[in-house]
């Protein structure tokens, strides 16, 4: 029995009759075959967790738990009807009942009075989750894979417990801190940091460049200090590909450690995966993982909320904070050794309130290094207002419509695509722009069902519209979901103006590139680019001005000559501008030491690193690929 279970034993009562005990990764799991102390000895288990400073549930036997058909009926029964209940799930191996409902906060009832009396009557221990509004398939077969690999899960999870405490008295003589940057080092793509001290080895992000079809796509886990067997954990800030899109192929290499990162992270990283894998059979290359992977990384992924602090190691724990990226971005907090040091990991970042997530963070318990994107960072990169550029989005969209053009919107289909819907509704409700159809292509349907099914990620005005159906922006008859070819090829044809938010953000393949292809010609018709466009993307040619651009299409190539108009609205991003990269460091509480500058071009973390130097008085760099810092 590890050290830990043995400190607990010491505070338990006699009758307390513990059956089992496990890990759920850093959660500490007792069963118990008493009904009065599972239900009356809550304090118990309060004042144990202030002596050890660890999260530990009790939990009943599962010898105590009511047969699962009459659990079920009984479950019902409590339920109030205006819940909205969909399913009711049992996970027996821990004694949990898993209730989706679309109105989670009439399940847990005022103080969590029907939780209680779902705990008194059954014994089993109820767990909640939202039901999307809008239905989504991705959420459907994740929850599915999970439900279906419990047992697997169990065992999963105690093993990374054990990882965790059963060197938690070890001393260290020796203590250090090193980070190398296997992607993302003066670059926009394939983040990946590899951190390691003598006890761990961990990996912040790990994405691959959409832009490259070369070795220049993958981080560097060639290199000789990776060994993926040695592997504690991989932390994912947020779901983009760019951050994420590498981890499935971890998984095809035998990784089958932790992957920790939110709800809306997990459920997004794995669609856009899915989608990655669909997009190299379009254009029949070899994927780079399988959907086999996919679930491998879904089963190992371990789920957190902001600001919920968890050990991922003996000497590493980590707390998540708001990075107002996208919808469950987060910067990563992560506390080493016994206060050795502490270290932020902004990943992508925006320190801006706007229409779907409040600002970044800037409050932390510690702080001594930060390492932050500067996609934006450069001299030259002042974004305007968001006023100024919903007015302008506005304007276009209504000046292209009345003259009886089309719009193509191309998107990352997470959170500026959300974001562009919750503007032109509200455009389109105030009468700013014609009523017109908005057709959905790619994946935006189903990240937007996605967006409803975790409101508590999203800022407090859109959440509260979320909760009231009547006021959900996401469920207006205006937006239309384009399910085949033939609806392409009928909007297409179609004399009618209409929006068409599409993905992929760059135009480098999917439903926006068909769309350019077969719209360009027109000069009634109009692109806007929302999103930033890498080099070496079409996106960036026909932003860049090129009127005839090669595609290859089909068996040959083909030139389309560019004639429709073209806006760019750059404050739109998700990103983080040069300002808000100087506040956010100016308003850090406390201060830091350090500050390391990755993810953007070579010239903006060169200058950007010079500019915090200058005007912060701090240690700076802005390492390349490859590179290894030694912090502590």
């Amino acid at each position: 029995m590890p050290d830990i279970f043995a400190e607990i034993k010491k505070h338990l009562p006699a009758d307390a009759d513990i059956s089992d005990t496990a890990f759920e990764g850093a959660n500490i799991i007792l069963y118990t075959k008493n009904k009065e102390f599972f239900l009356q000895r809550n304090t118990v288990i309060r004042d144990i967790v202030s002596i050890i400073k660890k999260r530990i549930e009790l939990r009943p036997d599962p010898s105590l738990c009511m047969d699962l058909e009459q659990a079920e009926i009984e479950i019902k029964k409590i339920l109030p009807a205006e819940a909205g209940v969909t399913s009711v799930l049992f996970d027996p191996a821990r004694s949990v009942a898993v209730i989706e409902a679309e109105k989670p906060g009439l399940v847990i009832g005022k103080q969590g009075e029907i939780l209680r009396d779902i705990k008194s009557k059954t014994f089993w221990v109820p767990e909640v989750h939202r039901t999307p509004i809008i239905r989504s398939k991705i959420i459907e077969n994740i929850r599915g894979v999970l439900y279906q690999t419990n047992d697997y899960r169990k065992k999963f999870l105690n093993k990374v417990g054990h990882r965790i405490y059963d060197g938690w008295v070890r001393e260290r003589k020796e203590e250090w801190v090193r980070v190398t940057f296997l992607g993302g080092g003066r670059q926009v793509g394939r983040s990946c940091i590899f951190l390691q001290t003598p006890e761990s080895r961990i990996l912040l992000d790990c994405g691959v460049n959409t832009a490259f079809n070369d070795q220049n796509a993958y981080p560097y886990v060639d290199c000789p200090e990776f060994k993926i067997e040695e592997l504690d954990a991989i932390i994912i800030s947020h779901a983009h590909l760019d951050h994420s899109g590498f981890v499935p192929f971890l998984f095809r290499m035998g990784y089958r450690g932790p992957v920790y990162c939110t709800a809306p992270t997990r459920d997004i990283s794995a669609l856009l995966a899915l989608d990655f894998i669909g997009v190299a059979f379009k254009q029949a290359k070899k994927g780079l993982f399988d959907v086999d992977d996919v679930k491998e990384m879904v089963k190992h992924t371990i789920c957190l909320g902001w600001e919920e602090v968890t050990d991922i190691t003996p000497d590493m724990r980590i707390t998540f904070y708001n990075s107002g990226h996208i919808l469950g971005s987060s910067m990563i907090h992560i506390h080493i050794g016994n206060g050795l040091h502490n270290l932020l990991y902004t990943g992508d970042m925006k320190y801006l309130r706007t229409r779907l997530l409040d600002p970044a963070v800037t409050s932390f318990p510690r702080l001594e290094t930060v390492i932050i994107e500067s996609t934006y960072g450069g001299k030259t990169d002042i974004l305007g207002s968001r006023s100024e550029a919903e007015l302008k989005f506005i304007k276009s969209i209504d000046a292209a419509a009345k003259r009886g053009g089309k719009i193509l919107v191309p998107v990352l289909g997470v959170g500026r695509a959300q974001e562009i819907l919750v503007v032109v509704e509200k455009a389109i409700r105030e009468g700013l722009i014609q009523p017109i159809p908005v057709y959905l292509q790619g994946m935006v349907w189903d990240i937007t069902a996605i967006h409803t099914a975790y409101p508590e990620f999203l800022n407090q005005q859109l959440r509260k519209s979320i909760f009231h159906r009547a006021d959900n922006p996401f469920l207006s008859d205006i937006f239309k979901r384009v399910g085949s070819r033939k609806e392409q090829d009928d909007i297409i044809e179609s004399e009618q103006p209409c929006i068409l938010v599409a993905t992929a953000g760059m135009m480098n393949a999917g439903a926006s590139l068909e769309y350019f292809r077969r719209l360009a010609d027109n000069p009634k018709n109009l692109l806007i680019f929302v999103s930033y466009q890498s080099e070496n993307t079409i996106g960036k040619k026909v932003q860049n001005g090129e009127k005839q651009i090669q595609l290859n299409y089909g068996d040959k190539p083909e030139i389309i000559t560019v004639r429709m108009e073209l806006v760019t609205i750059t404050e739109f991003t998700g990103h983080a501008g040069r300002n808000e990269l100087l506040r956010f460091v100016h308003n850090l509480n406390p201060k830091p030491k350090r500050i390391i500058v990755n993810h953007g071009e070579s010239t903006k973390c060169i200058e950007l690193a010079s500019t915090f130097h200058k005007i912060n008085k701090l240690e700076t760099c802005a390492p390349k690929n490859l590179e290894t810092i030694r912090i502590k």
